[in-house]
């Protein structure tokens, strides 16, 4: 087989080697590349915008690990800063194969295969891969996109965007619901996101602050797919919708721990930090 690089993989996860991970001979302790792959492998779900282990269930399955194996090319040390590459290589009746390469810069480090199949957890029984998972998977190799977003009013996306504000709004963050819903989202145009198989993933809301300024808010994503960009689709989705409606600038109120992402899309700071439903939150702005 060729020897694998880096532009193999449309998949690379970020690490950095930590010093408990570090064994007698300074190097990367054998058993943790294992570790490192599994970690991947979960955030490789988030880029095919599939919340593990949900995206799955719905189907009956799960996946269980088969077989796994690494070949070590040079060694890892304490403080690098390592890409792990993900790519699925076969989807067969039941299983699926995952090609991996560790690499170290330009470097590999390491190269392997794990191999999972899908089964009904209860049983224990394998079952035929998903037809709509083995598209998805295909489909993400082939560098397509994951994540489509809706923009429309609240009789066509209400029902989508009121289950995804309600898991991260009410039940994550225990914002009363009565402070969570009002009146403004039968008049709001709002954003959805959706990955492939359908499941709401993120939403948001524009309403008309004053002329010539638009609102952007309720935005929220799933836990489990925050990092993965739908957060952002459904933000750029609202920034254009503003900019079609006329609007020259866009404000929103930012919770504080989100204001890293608001900025990576343009918006700066405005005013104090203050209070809104007990969370701390800044004032952002972007001209459109």
């Amino acid at each position: 087989m060729t020897q694998l690089k880096r532009n193999n993989f449309r998949f690379l996860y970020r690490l950095r080697v930590r010093w408990a991970e570090v064994d007698a001979q300074k190097i990367v302790f054998n058993g943790h590349y294992l570790m490192y792959v599994d970690t991947a492998i979960t955030d490789y779900w988030r880029a095919l915008a599939l919340p593990y282990p949900d995206a799955l269930e719905q189907f009956g399955g799960d996946l269980f690990v088969k077989k796994a194996t690494l070949e070590y090319h040079a060694p890892a040390r304490y403080d690098d800063q390592l890409e792990i590459g993900i790519r699925c290589e076969r989807v067969g009746t039941s299983s699926m194969t995952f090609r991996i390469g560790i690499f170290r810069q330009d470097e590999l480090l390491i190269t392997g295969e794990v191999v999972y199949v899908y089964a009904d957890p209860k049983v224990q029984k394998s079952m035929p891969v998903p037809p709509e998972l083995r598209e998805v998977l295909t489909a993400y190799e082939q560098g397509q996109s994951m994540v489509h977003v809706k923009v429309g009013g609240w009789d066509e996306l209400g029902e989508d965007a009121r289950l995804v504000r309600t898991e991260v709004f009410v039940q994550e963050q225990r914002i009363p619901e009565e402070m969570e819903w009002d009146d403004a989202d039968r008049s709001c145009v709002h954003a959805v996101a959706y990955n492939r198989f359908g499941m709401p993933l993120a939403t948001g809301r524009l309403l008309e602050h004053v002329p010539g300024v638009a609102k952007i808010g309720r935005m929220a994503a799933r836990r489990t797919l925050r990092g993965g960009g739908v957060g952002r689709a459904v933000l750029e989705a609202l920034m254009q919708a503003a900019r079609a409606g006329g609007y020259h600038e866009a404000v929103l109120h930012a919770q504080t721990s989100a204001a890293g992402f608001y900025a990576r899309a343009g918006f700066v700071p405005r005013g104090p930090e203050f209070d809104e439903v007990g969370i701390p939150h800044v004032e952002m702005v972007k001209t459109l």
